[in-house]
């Protein structure tokens, strides 16, 4: 009698051990559940607070944007847009309970505009003024760069029209040019776009274009930095174009180099410096006539193709990142600035909406 009662406490003892060890496994596992649910639900609602910070500094852009549209006609580096202390004055102006947001203000027209390189509606031909910009663009790059194989400007000039036209299927243009039937023969296959490029990176899809073709600029960036495609514009009724003027008033020095003979493009420095040229902190030179870079010294007999140049944009990229903790939201927004066709108010339109 007495062994059965020992045997039933130690059976009743090793039943209550196991029952106890797994409730405490039970309650690690609940508690661990429930800290990362916590950290989770925690993370969660700091990453909506920082989308909407971010978001409220695309809003503060836009605002800047607006508002300089009615202050002035033109567009430069040396407005409050393109001043990131400035622009960091108004955007310090949103109290927010924590974190920071910083806004940086790009004008899309400072750029090449890839679409403009051939001719609206049609596209069957190039636009030739935008021809000659490219390549010199193009030849400034590569005169230099001993990785680049027999590749020419004109090759990847002719691979980029054939993108672009609508005359899939029909005779490539020169010898270096691509339809659909070449990209299929790639791995992964896919189709020549026959149409405007959508983003600068499509870029790298085209025939003789690679990433490794142009890592840098001038030592100052990546091809991508230079180039834009947006600068489209309405033309008669449901048509559109994309004209490719650049704003020499935000041009990048690379830039500013292609709308130069090659002869002249070490000028390029010389105009770039004259824009932001200041004294007692004030701008000195006047950016409100088409031809103010022929007071540039040495630059009185220069001549720019005025079918390439303007002097204002209404295309802008805005980025805003906004920093809570050791956590961060970027949003990069493209807009253009146009007129309200019944009020007449010029309003923003966002084209592009990007989140990181």
């Amino acid at each position: 009698m007495y062994k059965i009662i020992s045997n039933n406490r130690g059976i009743a003892l090793i039943l209550t051990i196991s029952v106890i060890s797994l409730l405490v496994i039970i309650s690690l596992g609940l508690n661990k559940s429930l800290r990362f649910a916590l950290t989770s639900a925690a993370s969660t609602k700091d990453r909506i607070t920082l989308y909407h910070m971010a978001s409220s500094g695309i809003y503060a852009g836009i605002t800047i944007l607006i508002k300089d549209k009615y202050d002035s006609e033109i567009d430069s580096i040396t407005e409050d847009w393109a001043d990131n202390k400035k622009v960091a004055e108004l955007v310090d102006m949103m109290v927010f309970e924590n974190g920071k947001v910083t806004v940086n203000i790009v004008d899309e027209l400072g750029k090449l505009q890839i679409n403009a390189l051939v001719k609206y509606p049609e596209t069957k031909k190039f636009n030739e003024s935008q021809k000659i910009l490219w390549d010199r663009f193009l030849s400034r790059l590569m005169e230099n760069d001993e990785s680049i194989d027999a590749i020419t400007p004109t090759d990847i000039l002719n691979s980029v029209k054939d993108w672009l036209d609508n005359n899939d299927d029909d005779a490539t243009t020169g010898f270096s040019g691509a339809e659909s039937d070449y990209y299929a023969e790639l791995e992964p296959p896919y189709l020549c776009k026959n149409g405007p490029f959508s983003y600068p990176e499509e870029i790298f899809l085209v025939k003789n274009i690679s990433r490794d073709l142009f890592k840098t600029v001038g030592g100052i960036g990546t091809i991508l930095d230079f180039i834009t495609t947006y600068g489209m514009t309405d033309s008669d009724g449901n048509k559109f174009m994309f004209k490719g003027n650049i704003n020499i008033n935000t041009a990048s020095i690379p830039v500013i180099a292609s709308l130069l003979p090659l002869e002249n493009q070490d000028l390029a420095p010389d105009i770039y410096d004259y824009r932001i040229e200041k004294s007692d902190n004030v701008f000195v030179h006047d950016l409100k006539n088409i031809t103010w870079y022929k007071d540039v010294p040495g630059c009185i007999d220069l001549k720019i193709d005025k079918n390439l140049i303007t002097l204002s944009s209404d295309f802008f990229t805005i980025k805003s990142t906004a920093v809570l903790d050791n956590m961060n939201v970027t949003i990069t927004a493209v807009i253009k600035r146009e007129k309200n066709r019944d009020t007449k108010k010029t309003e923003a339109r966002i084209i592009s909406w990007k989140t990181d």
